[in-house]
């Protein structure tokens, strides 16, 4: 992390002599790109390191075609010669969701959605217009193939993973015609691919786009099925036919010929729902195949919107085999198994949490049933080593950023949640009081500590479950500190 981070600083150098006050890196998201902040006395900006040099070129020449048409998209300031980091205009932390999430569905936001819409019909069919497509990172237009690969991943990484009888021939035969019916529209212009308010960016009350690299041409209702249909944002059912046919207002101002809104609307819907699919495919291979506790607790609310969309809305074709098993996954009891037992004011369980030094010995719980886990954490380096850190703890934010950006500590803990969970899971569900969780270190000051506080957190916005922190070390020392 330390050569990536003096690469970055080199490779600004090259753009700009003002000196870098720091280099952040930012949480990691569901790629493998990583991302770092880049502050100095007079502004910020992002560099991205990514060793897929494909995919930075894609993005690189994407950005510096739609900024000549005007479209919002991040400046391209420096790339290095081999095209595994560049640095880019920094468009903030607050993004589409972030708005609605703090202003609720009020007018501001709803005006937010439109700017956002109308931004998208110009980027889609103008800025599409004589976009090199041979630098698509894998089809060059979202046809018929790409349409059943979406199906398919859906069907392999969530469906399967249910274990419900089908008939896998009726499927792929309904998955057949699905496809088929939606490649029949003569609207292909750029498609994002991607388009979730989490890629747009808000910044002086404009919206900014980013994350485009996986686009292709393809039809324009899939973008706007994207983001009017995410599960996170769950819109009113208003503000998605009125914005629907805003933004077919707005194509409507920039092709050739009038947009026929029967079938643009019905094939939406058919893309709405490969788009509802495609999530679960993704929820399902990140959270179910790679074990990440955040994708797996999103899976409920994807099926909360695929029962709605079900029940209230057609798309015209008689899909037997498929109808059936859709209606069969988002049942109660399907939708159950991805919820986590949740606490209540009357649960018994409270959760024992302790930091600890090796130095000494390792906490025993006293209770009647005894037992809990200890975690070792002296296999993630040590940041005492490092005369910054030596008076700080792990509840400073220099060495929580330390921890978080360059050590395996992100994927340590997350390892511990997945062995935690299972027992808080089963101890609320059969009315245990006590669980004790310890972490120990070489010194019981910064890594047991930070890890001790990660898990508090994680338990108590997973389960609502009762948690005790106790820092064994540094709690001893404000001890002897009050006493003096």
């Amino acid at each position: 992390m330390q050569a990536v981070i003096q690469g970055i600083k080199d490779l600004f150098f090259l753009y700009s002599q003002e000196p870098i006050s720091s280099v952040e890196k930012l949480p990691q998201s569901g790629s493998d790109r990583t991302y770092f902040r880049i502050f100095t006395p007079s502004a910020s900006y992002i560099a991205t390191h990514n060793l897929n040099r494909r995919e930075t070129n894609t993005f690189v020449e994407f950005s510096r075609h739609f900024k000549q048409y005007g479209v919002p998209v991040p400046a391209i300031l420096a790339v290095n010669a081999d095209d595994t980091l560049y640095i880019q205009e920094d468009f903030g932390d607050i993004s589409l969701l972030n708005k609605l999430e703090e202003g609720g569905y009020t007018q501001p936001v709803f005006d937010l959605f439109k700017q956002t819409l109308k931004e998208l019909a110009y980027m889609q069919i103008t800025g599409g217009k004589t976009l090199n497509y041979d630098l698509c990172l894998t089809a060059k237009e979202f046809g018929k193939q790409a349409i059943l690969s979406d199906l398919l991943y859906f069907k392999y990484y969530f469906l399967d993973t249910l274990k419900m009888p089908y008939d896998k021939q009726a499927l792929l035969d309904d998955f057949e015609n699905l496809s088929t019916y939606l490649t029949q529209t003569g609207l292909t212009h750029f498609m994002f691919r991607d388009f979730q308010s989490r890629n747009v960016m808000i910044k002086e009350e404009c919206v900014h786009f980013i994350d485009y690299q996986g686009g292709m041409r393809g039809a324009l209702q899939y973008d706007v099925a994207s983001l009017l249909w995410q599960a996170k944002a769950d819109l009113p059912d208003q503000w998605k036919d009125d914005l629907l046919y805003y933004y077919i207002d707005c194509a409507d101002e920039l092709l050739e010929t009038p947009v026929d809104r029967t079938p643009f609307v019905s094939q939406y819907y058919g893309y709405v729902l490969i788009r509802l699919l495609q999530v679960l495919g993704a929820y399902g291979f990140r959270g179910l195949f790679e074990r990440k506790a955040h994708f797996l607790i999103s899976i409920p609310l994807a099926l909360r919107n695929l029962r709605w969309f079900l029940a209230h809305k057609q798309i015209g074709l008689s899909l037997p085999e498929f109808d059936r098993l859709l209606q069969l996954i988002v049942e109660d009891n399907i939708v159950a198994r991805f919820e986590p037992v949740q606490a209540t004011p009357d649960s018994p369980l409270t959760v024992s949490i302790h930091s600890f030094s090796f130095k000494q010995k390792h906490p025993v719980d006293e209770s009647e049933n005894g037992g809990g886990f200890v975690f070792d954490c002296r296999g993630i380096y040590n940041p005492g080593r490092l005369e910054e850190f030596k008076r700080l703890t792990g509840r400073d934010k220099p060495v929580k950023d330390f921890l978080e950006q360059q050590t395996r500590m992100p994927d340590f803990l997350n390892s511990v949640y997945n062995l935690v969970d299972i027992s808080v899971e089963d101890y609320l569900k059969r009315g245990f009081d006590r669980l004790m969780v310890s972490f120990g270190c070489t010194g019981g000051q910064h890594r047991s500590v930070y890890a001790a506080d990660e898990l508090a957190r994680h338990l108590r916005n997973k389960f609502k479950v009762k948690t005790e922190v106790k820092h064994l070390v540094q709690d001893a020392k404000k001890w002897i500190n009050d006493l003096r």
